[in-house]
């Protein structure tokens, strides 16, 4: 299981990688048409904001798994031990709560009524339920490397009490 989930990260990992790529190339023509060529590329500006939300969102599944997200831990870090397994088991339940309820659940109603609606982008003309379905995908992700982190937590409680 845990071989799936490193895997899985490892293609979000490059799918990020490609996104970044993507974006700037977007944003490079789009100063270059804009500036040199004198006309304005149309779709470039969506385009551009439509991968700036995808890597915002899925980089904040990724900046999770690998705990890069902000955090100030002073009292944390002061904890002792058991106590600090306690407070990271509490937290890695909020987060599980949280993301499976506004992600995952909102962000799959949210998908499913721009399908529904057919609810199109102005420039690009996909659908928007294209560019939100990152929502429950990242939420999915989130959700999946906190429950790793919540049996890792259980298994160490665990040797510990041995």
């Amino acid at each position: 299981m845990r071989h799936l989930i490193t895997h899985l990260n490892r293609i979000v990992e490059r799918v990020l990688i490609l996104a970044m790529v993507a974006i700037v190339a977007v944003v490079c023509w789009q100063v270059f048409s804009r500036f040199i060529l004198r006309a304005p590329s149309s779709y470039t500006e969506e385009l551009a904001r439509f991968l700036l939300i995808w890597i915002g969102v899925l980089g904040a599944s990724y900046a999770y798994r690998t705990k890069a997200h902000l955090g100030l831990d002073l009292f944390y870090q002061k904890m002792i031990p058991s106590l600090r397994r306690k407070c990271t088991f509490i937290i890695e339940l909020c987060v599980l709560v949280t993301a499976s309820s506004i992600l995952v659940y909102g962000g799959c109603l949210l998908m499913m009524l721009s399908f529904e609606l057919n609810q199109t982008s102005a420039a690009l003309g996909i659908n928007m339920g294209y560019i939100y379905i990152v929502l429950p995908l990242s939420g999915g992700l989130i959700v999946i490397n906190c429950i790793e982190n919540l049996v890792t937590c259980a298994q160490q409680k665990l040797s510990e009490d041995a």
